[in-house]
């Protein structure tokens, strides 16, 4: 708690559990946050050994933040935040998420008996940003991508939380595309099967009053 436990912590690591990332990017993602807390974030999480910092080569030549090899195996406990936090009867999955809060939302929400035996690549295109998905052995593996090559299927949607209604909510796809403005390009018999590779787990039971 020590490392992670102040608030934004968590969140700044989420940010940049698939790729580094420039100091502005990350404030763009995290609305609310200010430059002055995100920097001391920033700067403890760099001190704890959790992240680093470092030049972007040219024609780039910025500087990012990055997720140390033990940094990146926070995801671990991210996952089982996830998954213990969506039980809550509280839970609102309407409430918008970060084109990288719903990347790992797939990671952490994945059956893998279920995807177990099926292979194929998916691109995410979001109005900030893109990431290409390989699902292979029941995994899947997720990176930011901004060019994205040939793949199976493709999502492209402004938000992110267009494509929750049909991962999650299980409502059809031309209603979900209808409501949200989801875009789905390849075989639709295939991007339902690929979306019943994802569920959220049962809510918990309240204590009888």
């Amino acid at each position: 708690m020590e490392i992670i436990g102040e608030r934004w912590s968590l969140l700044v690591m989420r940010e940049l559990m698939l790729g580094p990332l420039r100091f502005s990017q990350i404030r763009a993602n995290l609305p609310g946050i200010s430059a002055k807390i995100l920097t001391e974030r920033l700067e403890k999480l760099e001190v704890a050994g959790v992240l680093v910092r470092r030049m972007l080569p040219p024609p780039a030549s910025v500087q990012v933040y990055e997720l140390t090899e033990w940094g990146y195996e926070a995801e671990f406990v991210m996952q089982a935040l996830g998954r213990w936090s969506v039980r809550s009867r509280k839970h609102d999955p309407t409430l918008p998420l970060t084109p990288v809060s719903a990347m790992l939302s797939l990671r952490t929400m994945i059956d893998p008996a279920r995807a177990e035996g099926m292979d194929m690549t998916v691109a995410f295109r979001f109005a900030t940003d893109a990431f290409a998905a390989k699902l292979a052995g029941g995994e899947l593996e997720i990176e930011r991508a901004h060019d994205i090559r040939k793949t199976d299927l493709v999502f492209e949607a402004a938000s992110p939380n267009a494509i929750l209604p049909y991962f999650y909510g299980k409502r059809p796809l031309a209603e979900v595309e209808a409501e949200t403005g989801l875009v789905v390009k390849g075989d639709r018999v295939l991007a339902d099967r690929f979306a019943g590779l994802f569920r959220l787990p049962a809510k918990v039971d309240l204590p009888a009053t």
